[in-house]
Parts: structure tokens; sequence; C-alpha cells
């Protein structure tokens, strides 16, 4: 099972307030996803995603106590990926969409999993017990699994928290990037472009924008 190759690198974000990994609280930040180049650095650690192998049949626990894999995740259609997190405020900005989306993925049978990379912050505000604590907060309708050592991460390429993939039933990637062009005001979003292309994805119709540009928190790698 394979990534599609043509896969574009992407750019990383350097938050003027910035991403701790141990902060509980920060406000909502104010630039969406269109923002001033002058903000958005390019990352010489990211790659363009390659094969996933044996990775979409690997175990990751999840906080319902149960082991997943990708495979086992994926509906009839596909599988979203969200490597997210607890604090990143980046995270917190768009995770009200998060089960807006949950639900559009049950509709159109594609699975969903949002997946925890953040190693480096393990025995702190990404442990297993704040996991659980964050999602039963938020309400998630969907699996929440730990990435150990960011393994899954580095497979797909992920640097940041949200970062967005979308497979399709063959686990092929189909779209990476944001979830829309407005982290702070739902209100003001103009292009819904992971929602185009679920919606795409199901229809068997091509996928407009494959690619846009994602923005977050670094993921805390050990």
């Amino acid at each position: 099972m394979k990534f599609n190759q043509n896969v574009f690198i992407l750019a990383a974000v350097l938050l003027a307030a910035g991403c701790s990994s141990d902060t509980k609280s920060q406000s909502a930040p104010a630039v969406p996803v269109s923002a001033d180049p002058a903000n958005v650095a390019a990352s010489s650690s990211e790659k363009s995603a390659g094969s996933l192998g044996s990775m979409s049949d690997r175990m990751m626990p999840d906080i319902s106590g149960k082991e997943l894999s990708l495979t086992s995740a994926k509906g009839e259609n596909g599988l979203l990926v969200i490597f997210s997190c607890n604090t990143c405020p980046w995270v917190q900005a768009w995770e009200d969409r998060y089960l807006t989306l949950a639900e559009q993925c049950r509709e159109k049978s594609v699975g969903m999993i949002a997946v925890n990379s953040n190693e480096g912050s393990r025995d702190g505000v990404d442990s297993m017990d704040e996991m659980r604590a964050r999602a039963a907060k938020m309400g998630y309708t969907f699996p929440y699994v730990v990435d150990r050592n960011s393994e899954l991460a580095d497979a797909f390429g992920a640097t940041r928290t949200p970062d967005v993939f979308l497979l399709d039933k063959d686990l092929t990637l189909v779209y990476r990037g944001a979830i829309d062009d407005n982290a702070k005001d739902p209100a003001s979003v103009t292009r819904r472009f992971l929602s185009e292309a679920i919606d795409a994805l199901s229809a068997g119709r091509e996928i407009a924008a494959k690619e846009t540009k994602s923005i977050g928190c670094t993921i805390k790698r050990l």
C-alpha cells in the first residue's frame, strides 16, 4: 500500500506566540491558513510521503483501551488521518470542526482517526490520561491513538499538529494539508479543503485541491 508519490514538500510555521508542549492553555491564533509568507518558514526536515508498507498494520493504543491500526480504522471509501495533540493552540482552533468532519466521514463511509505523535511530551501533556481527558472534554466520537516514538508521523512525513492526510480505500494519499482556510473563525471560512476532498473521494470525483499548506505546532519528537 503506497502513497501517491506526487506529494510536494510543505512549509512549516514558526508561531510568534509559540506552541509549547507544556502549555496547558493558549488563546487561539489569529492567523488564517493563508498566512503572510513572512510568518511562514520552509522546513528542511519535511519530506514527501513515501510507502506506508507494514505501518498500515502497526497497532497503536487507543484511548478506549483497544489497539488499532490504519487498516482496522479504514472505512469502505478510505481513511482520514489527523495528526493532533492536546494543547497546541492551532489544534484547539480547529478542534471544534473535528466532530463535523467525523460525522461527514461516517456519512461518506470514510474512517477517521486522530494520532498523537508527541513522544517528547508523553510523560506530560500528551500522556494517555491527558488524551482521554481531552477526548472526553471535546466529545470525540473517533479513535485517538498514541504513535509510539513518532514512527507513524515519520512514515507520513508529518511535522506539525494538526497535519491532515486523506487516504483512499487502498490507503493511497489523495489530500494533504489544512482542514480549511481560517483557523480562528469558522464563520469566515471560504474554502473547506478537507470537507471538499472527502466529498470528492466518496463520489469518485477528482479532488480539486490535493494539497494545501498546513499550519500548526511542531510534533514533539524525542
